[in-house]
């Protein structure tokens, strides 16, 4: 059953989502805005694929299952932990009729809807998910030793399977591309991919090679030593606004730009 949704604001968009009866949606911790009365509210520290922590009437699953189901559990928390994501979800479900909850994303922002056939996985950055119907199944993916290293942003991922629809969020606006209109590649600033289709290829190039020109680029333009690569046919997501260049916005409005002058590849993170 598809979500019935809507979002809408301009600058921080938020979603406006209709639930039928015993319909069930769930966000990660942070992201609920209101609701309707008749809509209740569970947080939990299991995701949607495992149902052990509502299901336990009896039925086989004795002293091993619990304890499949505790382990499974704390796997779970343990990545989202290693992600940097929120420890639990929360669940909402309308109950004797139809209710009615709203989510954001935590910037100023787009939001989107994604349909899953469950043909498709979906990736999306750190963050992005905001939240989703229990058919949807979180997870959490990784780009790979050699490409977080050098990458940042890209070495942890959210990974989104299953049948049904999911909402996710970013900074500034979207654009929607695919690699293939653009000879199958595309090379982006690593803090403005937000979200892409499974059988795009996600990796990370340095920023020209080790001459004058390349140092040029690494040091002043802004970009520091890496980019995003994305290559294949499917759908990519990016933002017009990066959580870094926000940052660096508000220092130097504060008076304290910790850019400087040599760009991003010097730039200094406060914490």
């Amino acid at each position: 059953m598809t979500l019935q949704q809507e979002i809408v604001g301009n600058a921080m968009q938020m979603a406006v989502v209709n639930l039928n009866p015993g319909q069930t949606v769930y966000c990660e911790a942070g992201k609920f805005l209101f609701k309707t009365t008749n809509v209740t509210m569970e947080t939990r520290l299991s995701g949607p694929s495992d149902k052990g922590g509502q299901q336990q009437n009896g039925s086989g699953a004795g002293m091993g299952g619990l304890l499949r189901q505790a382990m499974g559990t704390a796997m779970q928390v343990g990545q989202r932990v290693l992600a940097g994501e929120s420890l639990a979800f929360q669940y909402f479900t309308a109950q004797g009729g139809e209710g009615t909850v709203g989510f954001a994303g935590v910037l100023p922002g787009e939001m989107r809807a994604l349909e899953l056939d469950g043909t498709r996985a979906w990736f999306a950055e750190k963050d992005a998910f905001v939240a989703a119907e229990s058919s949807v199944d979180f997870g959490i993916a990784f780009a790979g030793g050699r490409t977080g290293r050098s990458g940042g942003e890209g070495f942890i991922l959210e990974k989104f399977t299953g049948h049904g629809t999911v909402i996710i969020a970013g900074a500034g606006n979207f654009i929607d591309l695919n690699p293939a209109d653009f000879g199958g590649r595309i090379e982006v600033d690593t803090g403005c991919v937000v979200a892409f289709e499974e059988g795009i290829q996600y990796g990370v190039q340095r920023v020209g090679g080790l001459d004058r020109q390349g140092i040029m680029n690494a040091v002043f333009g802004g970009e520091g030593l890496s980019l995003a690569t994305l290559e294949g046919n499917g759908r990519v997501i990016l933002q017009s606004l990066t959580i870094e260049s926000l940052a660096n916005a508000l220092k130097k409005a504060q008076g304290g730009d910790k850019q400087g002058p040599a760009g991003g590849l010097f730039s200094t993170h406060a914490g």
